[in-house]
Formats: structure tokens, sequence, C-alpha cells
């Protein structure tokens, strides 16, 4: 039986001037893997995300979704092809209520962001869809509060929410718990944990402990390039993430 692919890598390459933020990283994504990329600051990780979602263009290389090729596609084309990302820092509307957010992020997937005559606001289907994914992250009951009466958890968690109300066949979490308490940090934990399998997810996480027994699989960057794959065991036992992660 042939395990479909979510996401190929090959050659992938991205200069600034002189530097090279990314060197040749090759990596394949199987349908419904937990995928941790992992790795200290300055590894690649940001900017590998950046040029699956092109929001970066590539020097070289090329990515491919579940077999289509989508390199240098812009992000705003890539959405409704099934990928999905958060970010590392907050991109919401700071004015709007948290279902109005979620229905702002269905409008850039919807043929009827272009139409110059058609009122979104009170449109069921968008209204049902935003509550669906507000109820999916825990924030249901909040639907109509302003983001800045939120907490910096509940920002968070709407940010996975406006990911999930695509119907994403591809989530990609760029440190979706930097910045949150411990108890935050559990809620947000299992609402990963409780994403469906047939959502293909790639997670970028400091936080080793959690970020670890979330994943599947891990994939270790650093300078740009992949040094290492394999399961929890595999990564962790390796000697050259313990010199320059894990520092043991």
């Amino acid at each position: 039986m042939t395990t479909e692919i979510a996401l190929q890598i090959n050659g992938m390459t991205k200069n600034f001037g002189g530097l090279k933020a990314i060197d040749g990283v090759n990596l394949t994504i199987p349908k419904g893997d937990r995928r941790l990329l992992l790795g200290p600051n300055g590894a690649g990780k940001t900017t590998l995300f950046n040029l699956i979602t092109g929001d970066l263009q590539p020097t070289s290389g090329s990515v491919q979704l579940f077999g289509r090729d989508i390199t240098g596609l812009p992000s705003h084309h890539c959405a409704p092809l099934g990928l999905a990302r958060t970010y590392q820092i907050i991109t919401l509307f700071p004015k709007n209520t948290l279902a109005e957010n979620v229905i702002l992020s269905l409008l850039g997937i919807s043929p009827l962001r272009w139409s110059p005559i058609s009122r979104i606001k009170g449109r069921k289907e968008f209204e049902e869809r935003a509550r669906a994914a507000l109820k999916q992250v825990g924030l249901e009951a909040k639907a109509d509060r302003p983001l800045g009466e939120t907490s910096y958890g509940e920002k968070r968690r709407l940010e996975i929410a406006l990911a999930l109300a695509q119907n994403p066949s591809l989530l990609l979490l760029d440190e979706p718990l930097a910045g949150l308490s411990r108890q935050e940090r559990l809620d947000v934990q299992a609402l990963i944990e409780a994403i469906p399998r047939d959502i293909t997810l790639i997670l970028i996480e400091h936080d080793m402990d959690v970020a670890l027994a979330l994943a599947d699989s891990i994939t270790v960057m650093y300078h740009g390039r992949v040094i290492c794959e394999g399961d929890r065991a595999q990564v962790v036992a390796d000697p050259r993430v313990k010199e320059i992660y894990l520092a043991s």
C-alpha cells in the first residue's frame, strides 16, 4: 500500500544576499503525519514555512502539496488548495469580534472577496462556519466579544480557529504555545491533539516536552539544513542534536 504524500520539498534553497538561510532542504511529509520541526533560533524553520506558503520566493527547489506543484505560488492562492498556517507573531484584526475575525479569514478563500456589491456580514454560511471553528477551539461562547477583550491565550486559540475554518489538508503551526502560561499551554496542547487526523500537521515549537509529546516524527534543522530525522527516541539519541540543541 502506497502512502500518500502531503508535502514534498526537493532541493529547497533561499539566499538573502550572501546569507544562505535555507540550504538544500529535502522533506517528505506523509498524509496524516504529526511532524515537529525542531532547531535553535536561526535554524531556518520559519523561513521554510514562508517558502512553503508562498510568503517568500525560493532561490531554487520545489514544493509539492499532495502532488501539485505550488512552488512560489502566492499565499492567497495556496489557501484554497488546502494549505493553512498560523504565525509566530499574532496577526489578527483587533477592532473586530472573534467571529468577525474568522469570517474575514473565510472571505480570503471565497470568490465573494472579489464582489464589490455583496455584503458579507449576516451571510448565514459564513456565520455558521465561523462559530463551528470557534467551538472547535473552545471559544464559541465568546464569538461576539471584541478581540481587545480577550486574553493572549485566547488570541492564540483564535489563530488556530482561523486556520481550521478554511478546512485545510495541511496545517502549519508556528510556535502556537509561545508566550502562554502553563495552563494556557495545556489548553492549546489539548486543542492540537484533538485536530482530526485527516489534517496533516507540521509544528514549530520550542517547548521540548510538549512538542515531542505531540509529534509522530521529528525533523531537526541547523543553519538552514536538515541534520536529523526520525521518531523521538532516534532524535534524542542523535549526537548532533545533543550537541547543538539539547546541550547534553
